[in-house]
């Protein structure tokens, strides 16, 4: 028994046994269609990937099925979808093919877990070689564990491929900074460079690897270093030449201004309210795990690369002010942070009471509260509240030809549009007769009592009408 339990606290194999569980965990409705929580941005992320499915893959046109101007202000009949690099669609559709048994959605919510797994590994790794092996696994256990973070990397979503990239690149640069590995520097630009083209705000990240080669060579000689300049091209140089690219087709850039501070929400008592009490302090910490987070910062605020990691997500926090308040997925990105702090701290409390009887149960019991109240405001996630967009999605597909334009009526929501698998619409944004003579051909809707379906039922041809949704014909 002596030796089993030995066997069982050996590093390797904890890590092994979280890394386990954090798959576990997160298959519970892995098959779900895109109608849960954030279903809009979801299917907008699968709609590219299925196009790609479809129509073939080019990395340089990515394209959905969304031709309204709800998303950029202009007309886009060609359905371009300009918004991350399209590194998460390729893998979807590699993956796909290569597991054609499972449903094309279960897939992308496959790719994302397996992101978030190896995102936890390269956390252990970081926090092992900076701090100590409990906080290494402590660190791999919360970015796994939090029900907040369980959800979110096993949605249809870019984030959780941006995060384990830079978190990856983060990792090579420890590496360089511990020995001074040219190709782990190298390595490091790469995997940034991606990083950024998934998602911009990963540049935030970067905040150490700034510090470093400030408190190096200077602020004057920092600028024209070669391994910085060598560094920044490999970074920039890439997503730079996207951005350009991308300006040739303004209809399919979504509005993106507003993410900053659009409705001036920033440093506003709602922005404390929103960010650090309802989403880090309820949703993520579970309100019990404020303690040990502030315990790590106050014990990590030493390190270098801790506190640039944390100085940078309070710089994405409130320089991504409105999309971080009005979207909780936004959240995702300060994750890895949040889970070495609380690591940090939990490691700090053990310490603290191990020596008093029965005080393993004070962390023991933090964690507990902190996990049950988060997952129980998750859990609600992953609910499907409004299943008849399927029903009515399988309908449209039936009786529409594959090139017909729908109109799929979902308050602008693109999830309705992506179940009939058809380009068009989610909204009436024009007069009718104004979107028929775009090429609109049929009318889907769930709203029964809505005034405006209520009168296209009476002008249109009715194809299929149920006690949850009905088809028109347009033409």
């Amino acid at each position: 028994m002596k030796k089993l339990i030995n066997f069982f606290k050996q590093e390797k194999i904890v890590l092994a046994a979280i890394i386990i569980l954090g798959f576990a965990v997160r298959l519970y409705k892995i098959n779900s269609p895109i109608a849960d929580w954030h279903s809009f941005r979801q299917a907008d992320t699968a709609a590219v990937a299925r196009m790609y499915l479809q129509n073939g893959i080019n990395l340089f046109v990515p394209r959905y099925y969304d031709v309204s101007r709800v998303q950029s202000g202009f007309f886009n009949p060609m359905g371009y979808r300009f918004v991350e690099f399209p590194i998460y669609a390729l893998l979807h559709v590699f993956a796909y093919r290569i597991l054609p048994f499972i449903t094309f959605e279960t897939v992308g919510r496959l790719l994302s877990v397996i992101f978030s797994l190896i995102t936890a590994f390269f956390i252990y790794k970081i926090a092992r070689v900076i701090f100590s092996k409990n906080i290494a696994v402590l660190s791999a256990f919360f970015y796994l564990m939090l029900p907040y973070n369980i959800y979110f990397t096993r949605v249809i979503l870019p984030e959780p491929l941006s995060v384990m990239l830079g978190v990856i690149a983060l990792w090579f640069f420890v590496g360089f900074v511990k020995d001074g590995s040219k190709r782990k520097l190298i390595l490091y630009s790469i995997f940034m460079s991606l990083a950024i083209l998934v998602k911009p705000y990963l540049i935030l990240y970067n905040l150490y690897p700034v510090f470093y080669f400030w408190k190096k060579h200077g602020i004057k000689r920092i600028l024209i270093n070669k391994e910085v300049v060598l560094m920044s091209l490999i970074i920039f140089v890439p997503f730079l030449l996207w951005r350009w690219w991308i300006q040739e087709h303004p209809e399919g850039i979504p509005f993106w201004k507003w993410t900053l501070n659009g409705d001036g929400v920033r440093f506003k008592p709602a922005f404390w309210y929103w960010i650090f009490g309802e989403r880090i302090g309820k949703l993520i910490l579970g309100v019990w795990g404020i303690f040990p987070l502030c315990m790590g910062l106050i014990h990590g605020r030493k390190n270098s690369f801790l506190i640039s990691l944390v100085l940078g997500n309070i710089l994405y926090l409130s320089v991504i002010a409105t999309a971080n308040v009005r979207h909780d997925y936004y959240q995702t990105l300060i994750i890895p942070a949040i889970s070495l702090l609380l690591a940090i701290g939990f490691d700090q409390v053990y310490t603290d009471y191990k020596n008093i009887k029965f005080g393993f149960v004070i962390p023991l019991s933090i964690l507990f509260l902190m996990l049950v109240i988060s997952a129980f405001q998750v859990k609600e996630y992953y609910k499907i509240d409004h299943p008849e967009i399927m029903d009515a999605g399988r309908a449209v597909d039936r009786l529409a030809p594959e090139d017909a334009l729908v109109i799929a009526s979902y308050n602008g929501d693109t999830a309705f549009l992506y179940q009939t698998n058809r380009k068009g619409w989610p909204v009436v944004e024009l007069p009718i007769n104004e979107l028929i003579d775009e090429g609109a051909s049929y009318y889907a809707s769930v709203n029964l009592n809505d005034s405006q379906t209520i009168e296209f039922m009476n002008k249109f041809q009715i194809l299929e009408k149920t006690n949850t949704y009905v088809v028109l014909k347009l033409k």
